[in-house]
């Protein structure tokens, strides 16, 4: 395979142009697809967030309708912590934000540099529901700010969104697991409830899960392959939910790029209606 011209000094925009225009042509394979992972990683590291479109700009936040035997989205959220107590977190953003910053609930907080609570305007229309944090995200307390993230960012702005006015984005556990090791039950049971009060208060248009845990939180499909799980538009307590492979993954198989674009397309469809 000849690899395709892409020139060094491509800003994120133009990269994202030219993968989204790649695929829209049909047939050819992406242009990531005909590099090597370090080629891929050094076009990521120097790429910038692309704006989003005029016609996604974030807009007032809209309450959606709940679903039958759905909790509210209003008042405080009351949630299970790892040693059985009960957290009870307040209805104000920056209220959650405090309690957060200073969690001691789970082990966790022992080997942690800093709380990972958010990135992104709390006004958004999507939001972003990752896994946990990693080195590059504990050392800075900004999720998605590493090469995964970088990524992230590339292939949102191929549908014209972008973190800096569209997209809000959090994890599952707010601070890092020893070695990146995925995240344990009694971790999740004490720190989704943060996650689960952010979506009330940021009150998205739609969720975007990336990777498994967030997915099997979100859709409540505990054990299901995520492969299962995309492809599909599910609601969280009626907000439409679409679940998709964590950029991380993509940069270790690239044969999942086309998959998250995809999907990244199925969830435009969704923005634009509601």
């Amino acid at each position: 395979m000849t690899k395709p011209d892409v020139p060094s000094g491509l800003s994120a925009e133009e990269a994202a142009r030219l993968l989204r225009q790649r695929v829209e042509m049909g047939g050819g394979d992406l242009f990531l697809d005909g590099m090597t992972r370090e080629e891929a990683l050094r076009r990521v590291s120097s790429a910038r967030a692309g704006r989003s479109s005029d016609d996604l700009a974030p807009s007032a936040p809209r309450t959606p309708a709940p679903e039958p035997g759905a909790r509210p989205t209003t008042g405080a959220t009351a949630g299970r912590t790892s040693d059985g107590g009960t957290l009870i977190l307040p209805d104000d953003y920056e209220g959650l934000r405090e309690i957060a910053l200073g969690c001691t609930r789970c082990g966790l907080s022992g080997g942690r540099t800093q709380v990972v609570f958010s990135d992104g305007p709390p006004s958004a229309r999507l939001m972003v529901v990752g896994e946990a944090p990693g080195a590059n995200e504990d050392a800075s307390g900004v999720p998605f700010v590493g090469m995964a993230g970088q990524f992230l960012d590339l292939l949102l702005a191929t549908v014209g969104l972008s973190r800096a006015d569209s997209v809000y984005i959090a994890n599952v556990l707010k601070c890092r697991p020893p070695g990146n090791r995925d995240p344990q039950p009694d971790e999740i049971a004490a720190c989704s409830p943060f996650l689960l009060k952010q979506i009330d208060l940021v009150k998205p248009r739609a969720l975007l899960a990336v990777g498994s845990f967030s997915a099997r939180l979100l859709t409540g499909r505990d054990g299901v392959a995520l492969g299962k799980l995309r492809g599909s538009v599910h609601t969280y307590h009626g907000v439409p939910l679409v679940v998709t492979y964590h950029p991380a993954a993509l940069l270790r198989n690239r044969r999942w790029t086309r998959l998250f674009w995809d999907d990244l397309q199925l969830l435009r469809s969704v923005i634009d209606v509601v």
